[in-house]
């Protein structure tokens, strides 16, 4: 699994990566992306193969950003989101 650091925001306590990995599907094999989430207070949470799709991980990476979402709630975010 690879691990892609997001830019930390101006103002933000939260630290994002995207993350890459390999996952099978049908016989075939894809690129799947999941979020991992770092709070200041060393909360940490990482949820793998939230999609394979690169454009939708970006617009979930934008909402997490925006809304500066915390390693307590992105699960629920995410499964709302999805």
């Amino acid at each position: 699994m690879r691990e892609l650091l997001l830019e930390r925001q101006e103002g933000c306590g939260y630290r994002y990566s995207i993350l890459v990995d390999e996952m099978e599907a049908g016989g075939l094999s894809c690129e799947s992306y999941g979020l991992k989430a770092e709070g200041p207070d060393g909360s940490c949470v990482e949820i793998p193969h939230i999609t394979v799709s690169a454009a939708r991980i970006d617009a979930l990476v934008e909402l997490v950003q925006r809304n500066q979402v915390s390693p307590v709630i992105l699960r629920d975010v995410v499964e709302d989101w999805l």
